[in-house]
């Protein structure tokens, strides 16, 4: 997630780039042929191409406030795993209780339903950010961050490590042990029945949690919307340069770039938002959450071992 007020032009132009020097050379061209073979059929209405610049101004915005939808939405929903997640460490202190004097076995159960949760937020990170095939646009990313499920081995036993990475949905076999852990204290006496069932329904909330985000993971925003765009800004900037040519002469190669540069960043604007889980500078920042997760529980379970933030990197957290 960009968090600079300004934005890195260095970023901005490295992802227009290709089409940026496609509109600069097209612009260039028109106007030296126009200049040096005075071929003035060039030229075109300008009432034609505004008509154009206006529809696609209001297509553009359409996409743009669909693809931040989907963005928002992910924002809400790992907002809700923080509140929850809290809500869970608390319930887990307060509510399983021994039924005689504390033991090994009752203070390791806590421990690990706390440390297995936050094993979940970031295994569930993990998940959600690895590439599908259709998503890939072959574009260099300038800021990444580490993907792998490696990094919650710390909070789990080898053994149950193992078996999480092992399946094909290590999240979802994490929250399947929390409910494990759950009946062995109700059959310990640890929980009574109400109980049981409150850390059972905090519990459910963690499945709904990580399906809303597979949704979006895994439903993509209807292809022609992006495709269309970017037919739609090529074949527009294409024709930007003809309406100016007559009346403007060298001005038009300016103003041209300028006016595509425009129409470019909305369409980029959109298309680096509508999939928020991607491992990009753009997305939700799920590697903050987690930490934020992992202070809060950390924190209410007493343990001073606190995750240490990386710095901001060129004004994007991620």
């Amino acid at each position: 997630m960009i968090i600079s007020r300004n934005l890195n032009w260095k970023h901005i132009i490295y992802y227009t780039r290709l089409k940026l020097l496609y509109f600069v050379a097209l612009s260039v061209s028109v106007y030296l042929i126009h200049e040096i073979f005075d071929i003035t059929s060039l030229n075109l209405p300008f009432n034609a191409v505004a008509t154009l610049s206006t529809a696609l101004a209001i297509y553009l915005g359409f996409k743009n406030n669909n693809a931040y939808e989907r963005w928002w939405e992910a924002r809400k929903i790992w907002g809700l795993i923080v509140n929850f997640s809290r809500s869970w460490a608390r319930e887990v202190l307060t509510m399983i209780i021994p039924n005689g004097s504390k033991n090994d076995d009752f203070e390791y159960l806590r421990n690990r339903l706390l440390y297995r949760h936050i094993a979940f937020v970031n295994a569930l990170r993990v998940y959600l950010r690895q590439k599908h095939d259709y998503n890939e646009t072959n574009i260099r990313e300038i800021i990444e961050v580490k993907n792998g499920y490696g990094e919650i081995r710390k909070f789990l036993s080898q053994k149950e490590y193992d078996e999480a990475i092992s399946k094909k949905n290590p999240p979802n076999h994490l929250l399947k042990l929390q409910g494990d852990d759950l009946k062995t204290a109700f059959e310990n006496g640890w929980l009574s029945d109400y109980r049981f069932v409150k850390l059972s329904e905090t519990l459910t909330e963690f499945n709904n949690h990580q399906g809303m985000s597979e949704r979006i993971k895994n439903t993509p925003l209807p292809r022609p919307y992006s495709f269309f765009s970017r037919v739609f800004v090529t074949i527009h900037g294409t024709l930007i340069p003809f309406a100016f040519i007559e009346e403007l002469g060298w001005v038009n190669i300016p103003l041209s770039i300028v006016i595509n540069f425009v129409f470019l960043a909305l369409d980029y604007i959109g298309e680096r938002t509508e999939d928020p889980f991607e491992n990009r500078m753009d997305d939700t920042p799920l590697s903050s959450i987690s930490l934020t997760v992992e202070e809060n529980v950390k924190e209410m379970y007493g343990d001073i071992d606190m995750p240490t933030r990386p710095k901001t990197e060129m004004g994007v957290v991620m």
